[in-house]
Protein backbone atom coordinates (compact mmCIF):
# COMPACT_ATOMS: atom_id res chain seq x y z
CA UNK A 1 0.00 0.00 0.00
CA UNK A 2 1.61 3.65 -1.14
CA UNK A 3 1.66 6.74 1.15
CA UNK A 4 -1.54 7.91 -0.60
CA UNK A 5 -3.43 5.15 0.01
CA UNK A 6 -2.49 4.61 3.83
CA UNK A 7 -3.26 8.66 4.26
CA UNK A 8 -6.93 7.85 2.47
CA UNK A 9 -7.50 4.73 4.49
CA UNK A 10 -6.96 6.55 8.37
CA UNK A 11 -8.67 9.56 6.71
CA UNK A 12 -11.41 7.30 6.28
CA UNK A 13 -11.30 5.39 9.70
CA UNK A 14 -10.92 8.78 11.28
CA UNK A 15 -14.38 10.04 9.87
CA UNK A 16 -16.08 6.37 10.59
CA UNK A 17 -14.48 6.86 14.63
CA UNK A 18 -15.99 10.42 14.65
CA UNK A 19 -19.89 9.16 13.03
CA UNK A 20 -19.51 6.80 16.07
CA UNK A 21 -19.02 8.63 18.78
CA UNK A 22 -21.57 11.45 17.23
CA UNK A 23 -24.09 9.24 17.16
CA UNK A 24 -23.24 7.09 20.16
CA UNK A 25 -25.44 4.53 21.34
CA UNK A 26 -28.40 6.13 23.22
CA UNK A 27 -30.42 5.87 19.75
CA UNK A 28 -30.49 2.01 19.75
CA UNK A 29 -31.95 2.14 22.87
CA UNK A 30 -34.96 3.99 21.60
CA UNK A 31 -34.98 2.21 18.47
CA UNK A 32 -35.61 -0.93 20.61
CA UNK A 33 -38.01 0.42 22.73
CA UNK A 34 -39.80 1.56 19.57
CA UNK A 35 -39.66 -1.97 18.20
CA UNK A 36 -40.64 -2.93 21.57
CA UNK A 37 -43.97 -1.03 21.99
CA UNK A 38 -44.79 -1.67 18.30
CA UNK A 39 -44.29 -5.38 18.92
CA UNK A 40 -46.65 -5.34 22.05
CA UNK A 41 -49.48 -4.01 19.58
CA UNK A 42 -49.09 -6.70 17.04
CA UNK A 43 -49.04 -9.34 19.80
CA UNK A 44 -52.43 -7.20 21.47
CA UNK A 45 -53.83 -7.29 17.79
CA UNK A 46 -53.47 -10.30 17.17
CA UNK A 47 -54.45 -12.05 20.27
CA UNK A 48 -57.88 -10.23 19.89
CA UNK A 49 -57.94 -11.40 16.25
CA UNK A 50 -57.77 -15.29 17.37
CA UNK A 51 -60.29 -14.50 20.66
CA UNK A 52 -62.81 -13.43 17.81
CA UNK A 53 -62.03 -15.83 15.14
CA UNK A 54 -61.93 -18.82 17.76
CA UNK A 55 -63.49 -21.76 16.19
CA UNK A 56 -67.45 -22.14 16.30
CA UNK A 57 -67.25 -25.88 17.23
CA UNK A 58 -71.14 -26.24 17.61
CA UNK A 59 -72.05 -23.81 14.68
CA UNK A 60 -69.95 -26.41 12.82
CA UNK A 61 -71.61 -29.46 13.85
CA UNK A 62 -75.20 -28.07 13.66
CA UNK A 63 -74.33 -26.93 10.29
CA UNK A 64 -72.56 -30.84 9.38
CA UNK A 65 -75.93 -32.14 10.80
CA UNK A 66 -78.01 -30.04 8.69
CA UNK A 67 -75.82 -31.47 5.40
CA UNK A 68 -77.09 -34.75 6.56
CA UNK A 69 -80.47 -33.86 7.29
CA UNK A 70 -81.54 -30.83 4.94
CA UNK A 71 -78.89 -30.58 2.49
CA UNK A 72 -76.40 -27.84 1.67
CA UNK A 73 -78.56 -24.87 1.72
CA UNK A 74 -79.85 -25.44 5.47
CA UNK A 75 -75.69 -25.83 6.11
CA UNK A 76 -74.79 -22.82 5.07
CA UNK A 77 -76.88 -20.75 6.62
CA UNK A 78 -75.81 -22.13 10.13
CA UNK A 79 -72.29 -21.15 9.61
CA UNK A 80 -73.36 -17.56 7.68
CA UNK A 81 -72.15 -15.11 10.17
CA UNK A 82 -69.26 -17.23 11.45
CA UNK A 83 -65.90 -15.99 10.94
CA UNK A 84 -63.38 -18.36 11.63
CA UNK A 85 -60.73 -20.09 9.33
CA UNK A 86 -63.35 -23.71 9.85
CA UNK A 87 -65.96 -21.85 8.77
CA UNK A 88 -64.81 -20.05 5.52
CA UNK A 89 -63.38 -23.17 4.48
CA UNK A 90 -66.82 -25.54 5.14
CA UNK A 91 -69.01 -22.20 3.33
CA UNK A 92 -66.33 -22.79 0.53
CA UNK A 93 -66.61 -26.59 0.21
CA UNK A 94 -70.92 -26.24 0.69
CA UNK A 95 -71.07 -23.72 -1.71
CA UNK A 96 -69.36 -25.38 -4.62
CA UNK A 97 -70.94 -28.85 -3.47
CA UNK A 98 -72.65 -29.21 -7.19
CA UNK A 99 -69.66 -29.12 -8.79
CA UNK A 100 -68.18 -31.91 -7.69
CA UNK A 101 -65.78 -33.69 -5.27
CA UNK A 102 -62.33 -32.65 -7.03
CA UNK A 103 -64.10 -28.34 -7.34
CA UNK A 104 -64.69 -28.99 -3.45
CA UNK A 105 -61.18 -30.08 -2.55
CA UNK A 106 -59.68 -27.36 -4.55
CA UNK A 107 -62.10 -25.22 -3.25
CA UNK A 108 -61.39 -25.72 0.17
CA UNK A 109 -57.48 -26.13 0.03
CA UNK A 110 -57.44 -22.72 -1.57
CA UNK A 111 -59.49 -21.01 1.12
CA UNK A 112 -57.41 -22.72 3.84
CA UNK A 113 -54.19 -20.88 1.82
CA UNK A 114 -56.03 -17.47 1.81
CA UNK A 115 -57.33 -17.71 5.19
CA UNK A 116 -53.52 -18.86 6.41
CA UNK A 117 -52.71 -15.18 4.89
CA UNK A 118 -55.19 -12.99 6.58
CA UNK A 119 -54.15 -15.41 10.02
CA UNK A 120 -50.21 -15.16 9.92
CA UNK A 121 -50.32 -10.93 9.36
CA UNK A 122 -47.97 -9.44 11.60
CA UNK A 123 -46.27 -12.64 13.08
CA UNK A 124 -43.40 -12.33 10.38
CA UNK A 125 -42.62 -9.05 12.13
CA UNK A 126 -42.57 -11.10 15.18
CA UNK A 127 -40.09 -13.35 14.13
CA UNK A 128 -37.86 -10.80 12.91
CA UNK A 129 -37.98 -8.76 15.65
CA UNK A 130 -37.08 -11.93 17.78
CA UNK A 131 -34.39 -13.01 15.42
CA UNK A 132 -32.82 -9.48 15.16
CA UNK A 133 -33.05 -7.58 18.52
CA UNK A 134 -30.06 -8.99 20.23
CA UNK A 135 -27.86 -7.78 17.38
CA UNK A 136 -29.58 -4.33 17.19
CA UNK A 137 -28.38 -4.50 21.13
CA UNK A 138 -25.05 -5.35 20.66
CA UNK A 139 -24.61 -3.21 18.26
CA UNK A 140 -25.63 -0.11 20.41
CA UNK A 141 -22.78 -1.98 22.77
CA UNK A 142 -20.54 -1.84 20.53
CA UNK A 143 -20.95 1.99 19.96
CA UNK A 144 -20.56 2.43 23.58
CA UNK A 145 -17.76 0.21 24.00
CA UNK A 146 -16.05 2.43 21.22
CA UNK A 147 -16.76 5.61 23.05
CA UNK A 148 -15.86 4.30 26.25
CA UNK A 149 -12.02 3.74 25.21
CA UNK A 150 -12.14 6.92 23.32
CA UNK A 151 -13.21 8.73 26.84
CA UNK A 152 -10.46 6.72 28.39
CA UNK A 153 -7.75 7.66 25.65
CA UNK A 154 -8.42 11.24 25.80
CA UNK A 155 -8.44 11.89 29.52
CA UNK A 156 -6.12 8.77 30.72
CA UNK A 157 -6.25 10.51 34.52
CA UNK A 158 -9.79 8.31 35.10
CA UNK A 159 -7.75 5.07 34.98
CA UNK A 160 -10.63 2.09 34.35
CA UNK A 161 -13.30 3.53 36.49
CA UNK A 162 -14.13 5.83 33.35
CA UNK A 163 -13.78 2.18 30.96
CA UNK A 164 -15.86 0.41 33.01
CA UNK A 165 -18.90 2.79 33.74
CA UNK A 166 -19.09 3.09 30.19
CA UNK A 167 -19.08 -0.42 28.89
CA UNK A 168 -21.63 -0.95 31.71
CA UNK A 169 -23.72 1.56 30.29
CA UNK A 170 -23.07 0.11 26.83
CA UNK A 171 -23.71 -3.53 27.78
CA UNK A 172 -27.56 -1.79 28.86
CA UNK A 173 -27.70 -2.07 24.88
CA UNK A 174 -27.50 -5.58 24.86
CA UNK A 175 -29.67 -6.60 27.61
CA UNK A 176 -32.47 -4.35 26.02
CA UNK A 177 -32.18 -6.42 22.65
CA UNK A 178 -32.75 -9.55 24.74
CA UNK A 179 -35.78 -8.25 26.66
CA UNK A 180 -37.21 -7.11 23.40
CA UNK A 181 -36.40 -10.36 21.31
CA UNK A 182 -37.39 -13.02 23.80
CA UNK A 183 -40.89 -12.00 24.20
CA UNK A 184 -41.46 -11.41 20.59
CA UNK A 185 -39.93 -14.96 19.90
CA UNK A 186 -42.40 -16.59 22.44
CA UNK A 187 -45.40 -14.75 20.94
CA UNK A 188 -44.08 -15.73 17.47
CA UNK A 189 -44.12 -19.32 18.23
CA UNK A 190 -47.56 -19.34 20.35
CA UNK A 191 -49.13 -17.60 17.70
CA UNK A 192 -47.60 -19.84 14.67
CA UNK A 193 -49.02 -22.88 16.47
CA UNK A 194 -52.26 -21.77 16.54
CA UNK A 195 -52.39 -21.20 13.63
CA UNK A 196 -51.17 -24.64 12.27
CA UNK A 197 -53.86 -25.86 14.56
CA UNK A 198 -56.28 -23.75 13.01
CA UNK A 199 -55.66 -25.07 9.11
CA UNK A 200 -55.58 -28.61 10.43
CA UNK A 201 -59.05 -27.95 11.85
CA UNK A 202 -59.71 -26.41 8.85
CA UNK A 203 -58.50 -29.14 6.73
CA UNK A 204 -60.50 -31.79 8.81
CA UNK A 205 -63.49 -29.90 8.83
CA UNK A 206 -63.13 -29.66 4.46
CA UNK A 207 -62.66 -33.35 4.22
CA UNK A 208 -65.51 -34.12 6.68
CA UNK A 209 -67.85 -32.13 4.68
CA UNK A 210 -66.58 -33.92 1.16
CA UNK A 211 -66.95 -37.31 2.92
CA UNK A 212 -70.66 -36.28 3.80
CA UNK A 213 -70.80 -34.78 -0.43
CA UNK A 214 -69.40 -38.47 -1.73
CA UNK A 215 -71.72 -40.17 0.41
CA UNK A 216 -74.40 -38.23 -0.42
CA UNK A 217 -74.26 -38.63 -4.20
Amino acid sequence: MNPAQQVAGSALDAQLLELMLRVGSAWVLWLLLGLSLLAVAVMLERAWFYFRERRPQAAIDKALKLLDESGGTAAIAAIARERSMEAAVARACLTHAEAGAAAVEEHGAATVEAERLRYERGLAFLGTLGANAPFVGLFGTVLGIVRAFHDLAANTAAGAQAVMAGIAEALVATAVGLLVALPAVAAYNTFARHVETCAAAANGIGHAVLARLKRGS
